[in-house]
């Protein structure tokens, strides 16, 4: 049976990204969030990215028409696939993922997009786990082209064939992962951020300095704290953590201000501050 109907819970950054990607491709999308006011920030954003895309108005309102918002996990029992984004903690997941199976159909593919905790210990207390499925989209969505599937122990053809399906309607690139601590892109990326931090803890150069340092000298779009910005100081801590406990291995260790930014509020973009300032 094709999709027709995805439920995407979580409104943030991620969440009003693959509603917008999935909306654009025709598919009808139910976005769940705790709050009216979450899901109005979720739809005026996704309305200002299909601003700057230049559509004709008619398309863009079309987009937006596929897209109902509520705050009822019953909206999502005619979805033939549910993603989760919610925030990146383990316990707030499995209590998301738990509800979300109390209301979709036993051939609803559900799947998380984590960046990082383990795809296995998610589905281990869902019904059906081998329907569980993690899908990693990258930020911003509508820009990013990669997914990393990542299969758990339990997960079966059928969820993978699925995911590989949608995000082919998506016009999407996938790579598999096996269920490990950071999978592959977070895995590479996120220790060289944390290096970048420590770098400037150590007061060798500015923060503007090895941003540029990493653009001209290896050709990044971006540098790696002002890629920190963006992600979120809080998420690249929570994704180093799992790293350090997943693997039990040092070099995995947060860099102490990281840890100290996060714990002030000054979590990048989203708060306007950082290890650089924003509007």
């Amino acid at each position: 049976m094709s999709l027709t109907t995805v439920g995407v819970v979580g409104a943030g950054t991620m969440g009003n990204g693959i509603a917008q990607v999935c909306a654009s491709a025709g598919l009808t999308v139910k976005l769940l969030d705790v709050s009216r006011e979450m899901l109005d920030k979720a739809l005026a954003s996704i309305e200002k990215n299909l601003g700057r895309r230049a559509l004709e108005p008619a398309h863009k309102l079309a987009v937006l028409a596929r897209i109902e918002l509520s705050t009822d996990y019953g909206c999502l029992q005619d979805a033939g696939m549910v993603i989760e984004a919610a925030t990146e903690q383990l316990a707030l997941k499995q209590e998301v993922l738990q509800r979300v199976a109390q209301y979709v159909s036993p051939q609803c593919v559900i799947a998380t997009n984590t960046s990082s905790l383990s795809i296995t210990q998610l589905a281990a207390k869902l019904p059906l786990p081998e329907r569980f499925i993690g899908v990693h989209f990258f930020n911003p969505v509508p820009v990013m082209q990669l997914i990393e599937v990542v299969r758990g122990l339990r997960t079966n053809d059928q969820a993978y064939a699925q995911v590989v399906a949608l995000a082919e309607r998506l016009n999407k690139v996938t790579i598999t992962s096996t269920n490990r601590p950071g999978f592959v892109v977070n895995r590479i990326l996120v220790p060289m951020i944390n290096e970048a931090v420590l770098v400037y803890q150590e007061g060798i150069a500015s923060a503007e300095d090895i941003d540029s340092a990493m653009v001209l000298g290896c050709n990044q779009p971006l540098g790696p704290l002002a890629l920190a910005d963006l992600i979120g100081l809080d998420t690249v801590l929570a994704i180093l953590k799992s790293l350090y406990d997943g693997f039990n291995d040092s070099k995995y260790r947060p860099a102490p201000l990281l840890k100290e930014l996060v714990a002030a509020g000054d979590l990048g973009r989203k708060t306007g501050r950082g290890f650089h300032a924003y509007d």
